[in-house]
């Protein structure tokens, strides 16, 4: 079965309609590293080294299931690919007990695969969601054009190449910080997980949306349950005393996330509202989270703490700003 829905670009995509590709290139890896905590208002620089990575590849991830006709179950599939990639071959942290000197693979140690089960369910639920598809969503709400693709065959190239520029520095950057090296076992599983992962987006993306009837909670809901479900997942792993079972909790979650937002997504009442509003909770998850962090790369706790209250701020605009621009789209 063909997919029918494919949409092309159209031949003059323009710098103006591409303005949305630019601001999801430069969001992506501001909610990933700045909202989240992990680099303070003082590094903003390092944020344009981020951005062909993140960016590069949250657009890249877009653009291809926007072309394609694809919806966000796919983006979230591909966006669990870009996890993979990031984790087992740019930092290798999936694989490096002493990444960074945190001993991350110690709790629930998976032995014959050289990997943590704690680690690996969270950070690669940290990239699905957080680094990816929250960005995606924010920016879509954001935009005139939420399922048209907004780059032309030179822009999509121009990401691309971005992208794998991002993923060779940062590897290149990786090794000359750290002698360690995955084994040749677990880059040929890392590349046949991105593989597997690719052609189920795909298949995914073909069989299209199946509608059916029924209620759906009310916008304000649907936000709640996702500020609340993404809190609980991020307190589970923050608290890490027994790996197995943070690691089975953290699951469970997901898999409850994907089953209830599924279920909702599929009734014909679903709108783009209540996309942003869950991706929305989800965001503030990130900025609430941020203040009990511990200060990062030499930061005092007050550069710190003036750092995550202006990321935050600048997250409740945006997230307005979305709300504003996706009702009128909805009323119209």
């Amino acid at each position: 079965m063909t997919n029918t829905n494919v949409v092309t670009a159209p031949r003059r995509s323009g710098v103006k309609r591409a303005l949305p590709a630019l601001g999801l290139f430069f969001l992506s890896p501001m909610v990933a590293e700045f909202l989240l905590g992990n680099i303070p208002i003082s590094g903003l620089f390092a944020l344009f080294a981020l951005a062909p990575l993140y960016g590069g590849g949250a657009v890249l991830i877009r653009e291809v299931a926007r072309r394609r006709g694809w919806g966000y179950p796919s983006i979230l599939i591909l966006a669990l690919a870009y996890g993979v990639i990031e984790e087992g071959i740019t930092t290798q942290s999936l694989f490096n007990p002493n990444y960074a000197g945190l001993r991350l693979l110690d709790p629930g140690h998976i032995s014959f695969l050289g990997m943590g089960a704690p680690w690996t369910v969270m950070v690669l639920g940290l990239h699905t969601l957080w680094s990816i598809t929250v960005p995606i969503v924010v920016m879509e709400s954001l935009s005139r054009r939420p399922r048209e693709p907004w780059l032309g065959k030179v822009g999509l190239s121009v990401y691309a190449v971005l992208f794998v520029v991002g993923v060779v520095a940062t590897t290149a950057f990786g090794y000359t910080k750290d002698p360690f090296r995955a084994s040749a076992g677990q880059n040929v599983g890392v590349a046949v997980a991105v593989a597997v992962l690719i052609a189920l987006a795909v298949l995914v993306g073909r069989r299209g949306p199946r509608r059916t009837t029924g209620s759906v909670p009310a916008v304000w809901i649907v936000g709640v349950v996702g500020l609340v479900g993404s809190s609980g997942w991020m307190l589970v792993n923050d608290n890490v005393t027994n790996g197995w079972l943070c690691a089975a909790i953290s699951l469970l979650i997901d898999v409850l996330a994907v089953l209830l937002f599924v279920t909702w997504s599929r009734r014909t009442n679903w709108t783009r509202m209540h996309t942003l509003a869950a991706a929305g909770g989800a965001m503030l998850t990130y900025a609430w989270h941020a203040f009990p962090e511990s200060p990062t790369f030499g930061a005092s706790m007050t550069v710190d703490l003036i750092g995550n209250g202006v990321f935050a701020l600048l997250a409740v605009v945006l997230l307005i700003s979305a709300t504003i621009r996706c009702d009128k789209f909805v009323r119209s």
